[in-house]
């Protein structure tokens, strides 16, 4: 990505842009958390509630663009440069509509976040997908487990795997903004078994290869 410094920074900027022009029109206490089942169930103060999420993104482009100079292992990153400057972006945006969602609902607009969120993270997740079926071994990005982060083999042959399965989980989590009020359930679920599983397939791999080569 060309021009990812200019892109990063201008989705940053926006943001900071939309919560300028929402100021006056945000009471001085913001909802700002809600439930699995999409209730609103905590609040923020409207300064911190506008502008911490510009400062959360001003430091993710930071180390966005500071991962591939700092990385031990950057020359197998710069491998994947491309699909780790994607996938970044990527995550920009989808905390540009949480961002988005959170001034809307406190401008009035109450869209149910299980109508928006699911959606956005299969977005996500799909995008973890093509990720890991780009990424080299690196200390940052990917499924970074003792065992991965220990073996080239393990890590490609945990990352084969995650490939297909960030991919299923996306259709799962999208399926799962039909359950309603139980959506937030359904994704937790998925993104636990997920995680969970690829962490015990990294060490069983890893097992299997030391028993392999005594």
């Amino acid at each position: 990505m060309k021009y990812r410094a200019l892109i990063f920074w201008s989705i940053v900027a926006v943001t900071l842009l939309l919560s300028a022009l929402a100021w006056d029109r945000i009471p001085d206490t913001m909802e700002s958390h809600w439930n699995v089942r999409g209730e609103a169930d905590d609040t923020i103060p409207k300064f911190w509630g506008l502008f911490l999420m510009p400062m959360v993104l001003a430091a993710m482009v930071l180390l966005a663009l500071l991962i591939p100079r700092i990385d031990p292992l950057k020359q197998n990153i710069a491998l994947f440069r491309k699909y780790y400057d994607g996938f970044m972006l990527m995550v920009l945006l989808f905390m540009v509509v949480v961002h988005i969602f959170l001034i809307l609902w406190n401008m009035g607009t109450r869209i149910s976040p299980n109508a928006i969120f699911p959606p956005a993270l299969a977005v996500l997740f799909y995008a973890i997908g093509v990720l890991c079926g780009a990424a080299k071994r690196n200390w940052f990005i990917g499924i970074r487990t003792p065992w991965t982060l220990s073996s080239d083999a393990v890590w490609e042959k945990t990352h084969r795997k995650a490939r297909v399965l960030f991919k299923v989980a996306a259709f799962l989590i999208l399926a799962g903004a039909l359950l309603g009020e139980y959506t937030g359930y359904a994704v937790l679920v998925t993104i636990i078994g997920l995680v969970f599983y690829l962490v015990i397939y990294s060490y069983l791999e890893y097992r299997r290869e030391q028993q392999s080569h005594p």
